[in-house]
């Protein structure tokens, strides 16, 4: 598996050990697709990626993984396109998500204001969702590239 951006396998036990989830190489191998991976990815799009590596692996071990791990608050479920759950470490700053309506990259922005700015005290909040949709700077180069004309008078 990849480590793109330095979850360790050792590090990825020791999360799942943290919650009490006993560290399976099933388990470890669908939180490091999310952890170390650079998209937010679908549990279709794990159990593609990780059934070149597991010949036996089976939809239902992944789903059964992603359940397990958002159920202990390792992984949180993002349903950015309707129908479809997508997967991000739970614990990280809040921040909020960009998809382009072009490629459909999904990038993380920053959380504008407040995460609960001007929600009544009396509500416990566990989760704050924000999606834009737009087109990212690369798709938006290619759409609208460099029509800076000069006036030549």
């Amino acid at each position: 598996m990849e480590n793109e951006t330095g979850f360790t396998m050792e590090r990825l036990t020791e999360m799942l050990q943290q919650k009490g989830i006993r560290p399976t190489a099933q388990r470890i191998a669908v939180l490091s697709a999310v952890a170390n991976g650079r998209t937010h990815t679908s549990a279709e799009e794990i159990y593609r990626r990780l059934s070149t590596v597991f010949r036996s692996l089976s939809r239902t071990t992944v789903y059964n993984s992603l359940g397990i791990l958002v159920e202990h608050g390792v992984l949180r479920e993002l349903e950015i396109e309707a129908g479809c759950w997508r997967y991000d470490l739970a614990g990280q700053a809040a921040h909020s998500h960009f998809v382009c309506r072009s490629c459909g990259c999904i990038l993380d922005l920053p959380m504008p204001g407040g995460v609960a700015e001007g929600v009544d005290s009396q509500f416990d909040i566990d989760s704050v969702d924000i999606t834009y949709r737009g087109l990212c700077p690369q798709c938006r180069q290619k759409v609208q590239p460099n029509n800076k004309q000069t006036d030549r008078q």
